[in-house]
């Protein structure tokens, strides 16, 4: 089903050269932004700046220590390594390696990093062994589906139905509801246009008029009939909901960029975070405030009033899609929990 919305687009600019190394800059930025959040997250504003100093300086924790952000990050990675090992990613290849890595997270006594509630009892029935429409949440539009979604966007050789389908499917296995399955679709994009070389300056734009193209399509070979475990009446006003909610955060993320604030807290701009379409607009905030200095992005996010890891994490995937490996210093980047692996998976990605 195919939308009918239509708008105007903004202005073709031609996209720049890809910077090297963005797959591998986008990981590690992940993975610094949750790092650097992750004492953050909980803390308003004033009690951050009493903890961590001025924001402009805030210094990556020692031991520099990932949360279920980067967790479930990596987990997606493997199993769209494993799903593609064998031949094009589609639906039936992607569910089985993604159902095994969600529930060994589930499992991990590393999984203790305050893991969000809806992956939690979306991982626990994923492991019955029931359907993943049955498993899914479709009820939860929280952001733990989009903070994990960018290697769908820095991953080569997918089509653009492959990355929208695969970024809606990864979301649908825990998070179901709609807006949960635009957001995260936008945020594969987003990751995917910055990575090819697409200018900031325009991406709020690209963004709008991919959520208008989108809003009326339900792609039933990657969702199969989730739809019918909500209350909607048909497919498109099920889908129609979370593209119109995501749709509104551009709005007032393109709002926020027309009247920079950078010493405001972001989340009073474009909100918390906590959901789905706020941790989206309020990261690109961040990221779109300062796009050529990666590590003041990271730090603005996590001190932030809201999910300040998942925030961050999703800055920092923004800023090294767009500045590549880059855009941190080695003393950052040598020390995340994981970086070897990150490093790895984005390599082979850019190569």
């Amino acid at each position: 089903m195919t939308s009918t919305a239509s708008s105007a687009k903004p202005p073709d600019t031609p996209p720049s050269a890809p910077a090297k190394g963005a797959a591998a800059g986008s990981l590690i930025g992940l993975a610094l932004g949750d790092a650097l959040g992750f004492p953050t997250e909980f803390n308003d504003v004033p009690a951050i700046l009493a903890k961590c100093g001025p924001w402009r300086t805030m210094a990556l924790p020692t031991p520099a220590v990932i949360t279920d952000d980067t967790q479930m990050t990596l987990a997606l990675a493997r199993a769209l390594r494993r799903a593609t090992e064998r031949g094009p990613l589609v639906p039936g290849a992607l569910v089985p390696p993604l159902r095994e890595e969600f529930v060994d997270w589930y499992h991990s006594p590393e999984n203790n990093r305050a893991p969000g509630a809806t992956c939690l009892r979306a991982c626990d029935l994923l492991d019955d062994g029931r359907p993943w429409q049955l498993a899914s949440q479709v009820g939860s539009k929280g952001c733990g589906a989009n903070m994990r979604v960018a290697p769908i966007g820095l991953m080569p050789g997918l089509d653009a139905e492959q990355r929208a389908g695969a970024a809606q499917l990864q979301s649908a296995l825990t998070h179901g509801h709609p807006t949960a399955l635009a957001a995260s679709d936008l945020t594969a994009h987003a990751v995917h246009l910055l990575a090819k070389g697409t200018e900031p300056t325009g991406l709020v734009g690209r963004l709008r008029s991919y959520a208008l193209e989108n809003r009326e399509r339900y792609d039933e070979y990657w969702l199969s009939d989730l739809w019918t475990q909500a209350q909607d009446p048909d497919p498109v006003s099920f889908i129609s909901r979370g593209w119109d909610d995501c749709l509104v955060a551009l709005d007032r993320l393109a709002a926020a960029l027309r009247r920079p604030s950078p010493e405001t807290d972001p989340c009073l701009a474009t909100g918390e975070g906590w959901v789905a379409e706020e941790a989206l607009a309020t990261s690109l905030l961040c990221f779109l405030l300062f796009p050529e200095e990666p590590l003041t992005a990271l730090r603005r996010a996590a001190c932030t009033s809201g999910d300040s890891d998942s925030i961050a994490c999703l800055a920092g995937a923004s800023a090294g899609a767009h500045l590549g490996s880059r855009a941190w210093p080695v003393s950052w980047a040598d020390r995340v929990e994981h970086g070897g692996e990150l490093r790895e998976l984005g390599a082979r990605w850019d190569a």
